[in-house]
């Protein structure tokens, strides 16, 4: 706006107050509401069916949060039970009549004692103006704003998160949403507004229609929270790529020339010892945390001593009952901002469990730890012990096993997802460094004893890791004075890495071509080609004693296969691992002076290791069904319709016992023939010709599954379903590779194949019908330009990630 502009609105504005005549006091307006009184005062008009609220310091700074305390129940929308969302610095700034709700710009500043030097900064990047309010009343600069419309909105977003999951066009109904009393209070840092939203739509999507009683009828509650900035004396520390803390970053344009313009603080709670010259003090103020009461036992306790591990790291810091862990006493609000809190969340289906915070934009102090832990997830993980060791002889015990496992994962999750709220990132490379952290996502340590039979004991940690306790002394060290703080956590960093311990997270570990051999979820141990040939054999011994023993009596027989999937693809997370040696680089976060390697090629021995491997995950007798297991599974019993958790088949009603090896064979593959892992592999060649190239790998995935001839019909079909996935993904890699020589090298190994496995006569069996097609089809891609949608692909794979259900983030 030109000052010309904002000249004539605030003209404007003193119009309109003039022509409103003189305001009431506040007490003359609120007379006979119903107050609550506390940081934002906020008064209910019973018979207006209005909410007024008091600002009473215009110009101050608050910060403002939105959140839902009841959910949609749908993983797949993501409008969870105690879902945040992010925080807001803002202010209110009264003109005229009105008052402004505005949102400072955090990310652009000027950190400067001079106001002229902030003011450049501020007007030069633009601010957001959230909502205006009406003064209704007013008092010694107190004034009354009618706050009805701007609580009774979609402020969450319910609206377009169902847009976005193609749920259908929603909109809000106003004559169906109402302030939510119960929840609305006031306290002396923090005001709480509560509301029930109704949304209304006419062609609600399958997922709604699957979690609302009434699906052209949604109704969620929306909190509104403001909240008093921390006091004054928290010291932000400055964020270090190799600690594993996430944070805050901001332009500073006081910084002087030559230094870096963007600062980086870490996110982690205000924390102080008592006596900061002794090696081992209590704090100042403990953290604390509550469970939810809504967990029933044995869940809840196992949630409370999970969590709990976290004192052992706080101990190695140097504090004394520093972090502790309560349930929740009654009638405690999960929200209320005071409080961190560890939420019970329940969905439909099975998805990600997260810890989130509520931050001080200004400076990275978590003011507000909260977790949410979907409730299938231990479900899942019993689901899993059960496959891995069919325990039902009789039908009717219930072996201990499975839920010991279940509330070890428990444990482990709950100390995870508390991990990040207190600030630490993921850390994915920890389990090849001895489960060195909690904050990895960890597979089940699954072992084979002696006489073949299935151990769990160990199947989860049951303690915090080094790296962890690591991490909080670099986040949470209290330092007396006079100690250069940046020499003593350098100190520490390097104590770290003395120990074997490094970090590597997210970007790192998800990417399908990733690039780092041992950053990887739901893995375990340093040698990824190792493990996954002792995954396999694991996975071989289950299957031959899986049968009817992995259901209770009184199942219906079909649902055998719910316990199947996750045991037929036990090994999917373990080959992810295996082919990120591949062409792989191990590396750090490193800085200049650290002296830490930045940049080491797998050895050419260990890629050749991992590739022998994976050819196990593609060999027809790994990935058939036994027999005796195929004659068992009938289909589906009435009321016991299909879902997502089980294998897709070409079969119909009937159990597949193809397509399972044919969906497995294609992770492989795909993972195996990634773009960017075959641009690696031809030039890690070109740079050193010892080191694996495309050319030898493709050769050998070829050699590996083309040729083989088996006595048994079952397998060769298998092998020629697995032909089909290699022929297919090498099509894709030649035809849409962004390098040019990975087109050129799969094109040429689909010339070889035509030549030397290819069929051109009229087939007169199975073998030769398979080849024929296969040869047509490489000459056809050879011939005409290439499209994705003329790939023949095997059924999708039932979803996986995260262990235990599926969904982070």
């Amino acid at each position: 706006m030109t000052a010309a502009g904002l000249a004539l609105a605030l003209f404007t504005a003193s119009l309109d107050a003039a022509a409103q005549g003189p305001l009431p006091s506040i007490a003359e307006k609120t007379r006979g509401m119903d107050r609550r009184d506390g940081f934002v005062p906020v008064y209910w008009d019973v018979a207006a069916g209005k909410l007024w609220m008091e600002i009473p310091r215009a110009g101050e700074e608050l910060i403002y949060v939105v959140s839902l305390p009841s959910g949609l129940g749908s993983n797949d929308v993501g409008l969870d039970r105690g879902q945040i969302g992010g925080e807001r610095l803002v202010r209110f700034d009264r003109v005229g009549p009105r008052v402004l709700m505005v949102q400072p710009n955090q990310a652009y500043r000027a950190v400067s004692e001079d106001p002229d030097e902030r003011r450049a900064v501020e007007e030069s990047f633009a601010q957001s103006v959230l909502w205006g309010f009406t003064v209704g009343a007013e008092t010694d600069g107190r004034v009354l704003v009618d706050a009805t419309d701007f609580v009774l909105r979609d402020a969450h977003g319910v609206i377009p998160a169902l847009k976005r999951a193609r749920q259908g066009d929603y909109k809000l109904d106003a004559t169906r949403s109402a302030l939510y009393l119960p929840n609305t209070k006031a306290f002396p840092r923090n005001t709480e507004v509560e509301v029930t939203l109704t949304f209304t739509g006419d062609a609600p999507g399958a997922l709604v229609r699957t979690v609302a009683p009434t699906p052209e009828a949604v109704t969620i509650r929306q909190r509104h929270s403001f909240v008093a900035l921390p006091p004054p004396g928290y010291q932000p520390r400055r964020s270090d790529p190799r600690a594993g803390f996430f944070g805050i970053s901001f332009f500073d344009y006081a910084t002087p020339v030559g230094e870096e313009v963007v600062q980086r603080y870490i996110s982690r709670h205000r924390l102080e010892k008592r006596d900061p010259t002794a090696a081992v003090s209590e704090p100042v103020r403990p953290i604390v945390y509550y469970v939810d009461r809504g967990a029933p036992e044995p869940i809840r306790s196992a949630l409370v001593e999970g969590a709990r591990w976290w004192n052992q790291a706080f101990e190695a810091a140097g504090y004394r009952d520093a972090f502790r862990v309560e349930v929740m006493p009654p009638g405690m609000d999960p929200l209320d901002a005071r409080y961190n809190v560890i939420q019970w969340v329940h969905r439909s289906t099975r998805g990600w469990s997260y810890g989130n915070t509520v931050t001080d934009p200004r400076t990275g102090e978590i003011i507000k730890g909260h977790v949410s832990l979907g409730s299938l997830r231990v479900r899942q993980d019993y689901l899993l012990a059960e496959g891995l060791l069919a325990p039902y002889a009789t039908g009717t015990e219930i072996p201990p096993e499975m839920e010991r496992m279940a509330l070890a994962r428990i444990r482990q999750l709950s100390a995870h997802e508390v991990g990040h709220t207190l600030g630490l990132a993921h850390n994915y490379v920890a389990s090849a460094q001895g489960r060195a952290s909690v904050m990895d996502y960890p597979h089940p340590q699954v072992r084979l004893r002696a006489d073949g039979t299935i151990d769990l004991s160990e199947a989860y940690t049951a303690e915090i890791g080094a790296w962890d306790k690591l991490a909080i002394t670099w986040g949470y060290q209290h330092f007396p004075a006079g100690m250069d703080e940046r020499t003593a956590l350098e100190g520490i960093l390097a104590d770290t890495r003395g120990r074997g311990l490094t970090f590597v997270t997210d970007e790192d570990a998800r990417a399908p071509g990733g690039l780092h051999p041992q950053a990887h979820l739901w893995d375990n141990g340093a040698d990824a080609a190792a493990e996954l040939r002792r995954t396999m054999a694991v996975r071989r011994a289950a299957l031959e004693r899986f049968g009817e023993r992995a259901i209770r009596a009184g199942r219906p027989l079909a649902t055998i296969e719910e316990a199947l999937v996750p045991l037929y693809l036990h090994h999917r997370y373990q080959a992810e691992a295996a082919v990120k040696v591949l062409g792989g680089m191990s590396y750090t976060y490193a800085l200049r002076g650290d002296r830490q390697d930045p940049l080491t090629p797998v050895p050419a021995s260990v890629q050749r290791a991992a590739l022998e491997a994976l050819m196990l995950t593609l060999d027809p007798a790994e990935l058939a069904m036994p027999r005796p297991l195929l004659e068992l599974i009938p289909p589906r019993p009435f009321t016991y319709g299909a879902h997502r958790e089980l294998f897709n088949r070409w079969t119909g009603l009937g159990f597949d016992a193809v397509s399972p090896a044919a969906s497995a064979a294609d992770l492989t593959v795909g993972l195996l023939l990634n773009d960017e892992r075959a641009a690696r592999l031809v030039q890690q060649n070109a740079l050193n010709p010892a080191m694996p190239g495309l050319e030898w790998t493709l050769d050998q995935l070829v050699r590996g599954t083309f040729g083989r001839r088996h006595a048994d019909p079952y397998l060769a079909e298998i092998d020629r379903a697995v032909e089909r996935v290699v022929v297919e993904h090498l099509m894709r890699l030649a035809g849409t590779a962004p390098m040019p020589q990975v087109r050129a090298v799969a094109a040429g190994q689909l010339m070889q194949i035509r030549t030397s496995y290819g069929f051109e006569h009229t087939p007169s069996s199975p073998e030769q019908a398979h080849r024929a097609l296969l040869t047509a089809d490489i000459t056809r891609f050879l011939e005409r330009e290439y499209t994705p949608e003329q790939r023949i692909t095997p059924p999708a794979i039932p979803p996986g990630a995260p262990i235990g259900d599926d969904g982070e983030f």
